[in-house]
């Protein structure tokens, strides 16, 4: 699921401000993106919940110790089951490289409010009940360093299962898209998210065709760094206007803002 906001004028409406896209047993894909090589981004999860003896993928997350996987909090708010894949590409085939670990605590920040994604905080460790085994297929993810904020058009790439549209298609095989850093300083202004989008986030896209989208949250955004992927946004929320909307990028928790709530936790 990815959270989308309903605007009235760019300004959040009161009580109906902000609605969940209800979770979907599907395993669709980032709009605009394209099929991942096998494995090329290893520290990659699917989040997988229970419905009566299937599981069914939900968010994404990035495995940042063999037993710590970071995702997003507005992943983690109901009361189900939740286990996840690891070393997965194809999510209708067992391609043998898979890791299903299930999990046994969820810890959201204090500050994670449900009723207001754009409040931010959006963020969560799982502790998963064994190790997994890291090897060419599991791998865990840098994290930037605390406070690192990328400059405007920064190239990353976001990673996940997510929804081709709005109620689109639903391949199964990992897709990514590239998605360039706005600055905040952009994003922050009427004609793209306002007020909406703190400090504490980092938007990227927006140019109406590559996007994140439902199924694609808690996932990360990618963004190379002296020769090394950081997983630098946790994928959060989208408008109600359309995943791919013109000049409203797809919103990440910004993982620099949160290391050192992340070292005290994992």
């Amino acid at each position: 699921m990815l959270r989308l906001l309903v605007l009235a004028t760019l300004v959040l409406c009161g009580h109906c401000s902000e609605q969940y896209i209800e979770d979907l047993p599907d395993n669709s894909r980032v709009v605009g993106g394209t099929n991942s090589a096998p494995n090329a981004w290893p520290w990659q999860i699917s989040l997988q919940y229970q419905s009566g003896s299937s599981w069914y993928h939900t968010c994404g997350g990035s495995l940042i110790r063999a037993n710590r996987v970071l995702t997003a909090a507005h992943c983690v708010d109901r009361v189900v089951n939740f286990r996840v894949s690891l070393g997965d590409h194809n999510l209708s085939v067992n391609e043998g490289t898979e890791q299903i670990i299930a999990v046994s605590t969820i810890r959201k920040h204090a500050n994670w409010n449900p009723n207001s994604v754009s409040a931010g905080y959006d963020i969560a460790i799982l502790f998963l009940a064994s190790s997994a085994s890291l090897n060419n297929y599991v791998k865990l993810a840098s994290l930037p360093a605390d406070g690192t904020v990328l400059a405007n058009n920064y190239g990353c790439t976001i990673t996940g299962w997510g929804r081709t549209t709005t109620g689109g298609s639903l391949p199964s095989i990992l897709q990514q898209a590239p998605l360039p850093v706005v600055a905040h300083s952009t994003c922050s202004t009427s004609s793209y998210w306002g007020s909406t989008v703190k400090t504490t986030m980092v938007c990227a896209g927006g140019n109406g065709v590559q996007a994140g989208c439902n199924g694609d949250s808690g996932g990360p955004l990618n963004c190379p760094v002296n020769g090394v992927y950081q997983v630098h946004g946790i994928a959060s929320f989208v408008s109600s206007l359309g995943c791919n909307a013109y000049q409203k990028p797809t919103v990440f928790t910004r993982v620099s803002a949160y290391i050192s709530w992340i070292n005290s936790n994992i």
